[in-house]
């Protein structure tokens, strides 16, 4: 069976990738084949310190039980969506940490990416481009792009209050993006996984 992970990308306590998530995994749950299972990880679930490993993660000599947890459930999937904020023109620190903590973990897998922000996160989906590329990650051309001002709901909200996440209300038309995107996700995902055996050969 093909195994997809919806990574939320932020760890602050108002954040809104954690409601863009559950979007995008029930989506993924419902509408896939049944061949294929999504799993939500939450980064905040983890509380990976700034990186602490004394060796390079390309070594894959953890000592530190949070990173061998944290690479083992990495281990498990054949591909990923990313959930991801803009965070001042680019990757959520959180994320970035997360992703340095592996190398082997993440190589010869598909990456698909849901962005979210003012300008819709797309800088910091193409900061995460080059790093999947030097991770040896596929990532596919469909993205899903979110507005912070035109797919969030503020009614309920304290708008005087600046943690205000509003309530996640996306626009019909993504939808669509979201289904390209996850197909593409696991149709790299299962090519990939021909390559990996190739390569363990």
């Amino acid at each position: 069976m093909t195994k997809i992970a919806v990574i939320v990308g932020s760890t602050r306590q108002h954040r809104r990738g954690r409601q863009v998530a559950e979007w995008v995994y029930e989506y993924g749950r419902t509408h896939s084949p049944v061949e294929v299972d999504f799993d939500l990880i939450d980064l905040a679930d983890y509380s990976l310190p700034v990186l602490d490993e004394p060796y390079p993660a390309a070594w894959g000599i953890y000592q530190n039980d949070h990173t061998r947890r944290w690479a083992e459930s990495i281990a498990a999937y054949d591909g990923y969506v990313f959930v991801i904020a803009e965070y001042n023109h680019g990757v959520p620190g959180a994320l970035k940490n997360a992703i340095d903590y592996l190398y082997d973990e993440w190589t010869n897998k598909s990456a698909g990416f849901v962005s979210y922000g003012a300008d819709g996160g797309v800088r910091a989906v193409e900061q995460m481009r080059t790093i999947s590329a030097e991770l040896g990650l596929a990532d596919v051309r469909e993205q899903v792009v979110l507005s912070t001002f035109t797919d969030f709901d503020y009614t309920e909200s304290d708008l005087a209050h600046p943690a205000t996440a509003g309530d996640f209300a996306p626009e019909a038309r993504h939808v669509d993006d979201l289904s390209a995107t996850l197909h593409s996700v696991v149709v790299w995902a299962e090519a990939m996984a021909s390559v990996r055996v190739s390569i363990s050969v």
